[in-house]
């Protein structure tokens, strides 16, 4: 995307090279990492970073309006209403595709956004790997807002243990081990001391919740959440687990009910340029005309799961359930970034996190994913190169 730095990559890039990276990156925790790690970081310059910025802050104007929580209540399922809501999600995510504009110039096109949290210890760890391995320029940075690798540590601490030892707040998951993305929980585990548990670990006493640490009982005061009730219903390998949906003495980071609210449910009520135009599917009277240029997904759903790519009328008139599918408009991805073959699409995920002392979110970290499928993700980019988890560098100055 910065065509000096592009090319000044490349010509620098070798095979070995990259070898030699993910043998450092790997070495963390070895077998940690399924997902393919591509072979460059992504560059932006100020110009197209203002204008993800831009979108975000848009978005989060929304956000912060009282009447948020109002136009998002549908958005729970009732089954899965959690007790004791924030009033914020503590860490939000926005994803842009970056796209081609009617000129032919290079835009940013959110795709999806959560509130809910994703690889914000890992992006720290492999940009300091990434660093040692390739020559970076010097006024690029993954980080945003003046954020250094140290300040960014020192927030995401405070942000996770919000004052408590770190032995009473757990990252709470599904068999947090077998999980794809785990290297960012033992990431998160070594910069702020919470550990990775299961929901199956879980006992409770009144409303107190207690885990196995190191063999010693101890008191859950906090939980830095990452289970997904979709991926929750779906298991049948957990036994009796604790409903965590019940009114239970513990604070939440972020609670579990945001990652409802900010979602692809919200989409319909953003109107922006860089927003592609989104429908709720039981509001659609009629399909539109280029049906083609659009592209339908499920509400509940997470990492791409679902999607129907390339719509017949068939497949709207197959959905039992339209309250819970959205229309959305495809956008066009720019076959921006040179690879020794074919160019690859980029997506950039831009991560906030919302201290609860403050008014509004603000960005932190990010990630960006390279593709040169149809869409970003693994079943698209089966044996391609310089395509999988990659991270932005942001000019500086």
């Amino acid at each position: 995307m910065v065509t000096s730095l592009r090319k000044a990559f490349n010509a620098a890039f070798t095979p070995q090279k990259y070898q030699s990276f993910l043998a450092d990156l790997y070495s963390k925790r070895p077998g940690a990492i399924e997902f393919r790690v591509a072979e460059t970081p992504v560059f932006a310059d100020k110009v197209f970073t203002q204008k993800m910025l831009d979108v975000c802050e848009h978005i989060i104007d929304i956000i912060c309006d009282p009447q948020f929580r109002h136009i998002t209540e549908d958005a729970i399922p009732q089954d899965e209403l959690v007790q004791n809501e924030t009033s914020h999600s503590q860490m939000i995510a926005f994803d842009f595709g970056v796209c081609l504009n009617d000129e032919g110039g290079l835009e940013p096109q959110l795709i999806e956004m959560q509130g809910f949290p994703t690889l914000f210890a890992f992006q720290t760890y492999y940009a300091e790997v990434l660093e040692r391995h390739f020559n970076l320029p010097g006024n690029y940075t993954p980080y945003l807002s003046g954020y250094t690798k140290e300040t960014y540590i020192a927030m995401l601490k405070k942000l996770l243990l919000n004052g408590h030892d770190p032995e009473h707040v757990i990252l709470l998951e599904i068999k947090p081990h077998e999980q794809k993305t785990r290297i960012d929980f033992y990431c998160t585990q070594d910069y702020t001391g919470v550990k990775p548990v299961c929901i199956s670990e879980l006992t409770a006493e009144d409303r107190q919740l207690f885990y196995m640490n190191e063999g010693k009982k101890t008191r859950v005061k906090r939980i830095y959440n990452r289970i997904i009730f979709d991926d929750l219903r779906s298991r049948t390998d957990l036994g009796d687990i604790i409903d965590i949906t019940q009114n239970w003495d513990v604070e939440w980071v972020p609670h579990p009910n945001w990652f409802y609210r900010i979602s692809k449910f919200t989409l319909p009520f953003i109107h922006h340029p860089n927003v592609p135009k989104t429908f709720f599917l039981n509001e659609v009277k009629q399909a539109p005309a280029d049906l083609e240029n659009y592209v339908l997904k499920p509400l509940f759903s997470f990492a791409g799961q679902g999607v129907v790519i390339d719509i017949t009328s068939e497949d709207l008139e197959h959905i039992k359930d339209p309250q819970n599918w959205i229309l959305q408009r495809k956008v066009k991805y720019a076959d921006i970034i040179e690879t020794p073959d074919i160019p690859a699409k980029a997506e950039i995920r831009i991560m906030y996190v919302w201290p609860d002392e403050d008014k509004r979110p603000h960005p932190a970290i990010n990630l960006a994913r390279l593709s040169k499928g149809k869409m970003i993700g693994v079943r698209y980019n089966a044996e391609k190169e310089w395509v999988g988890g990659s991270v932005c560098y942001f000019e500086t100055y």
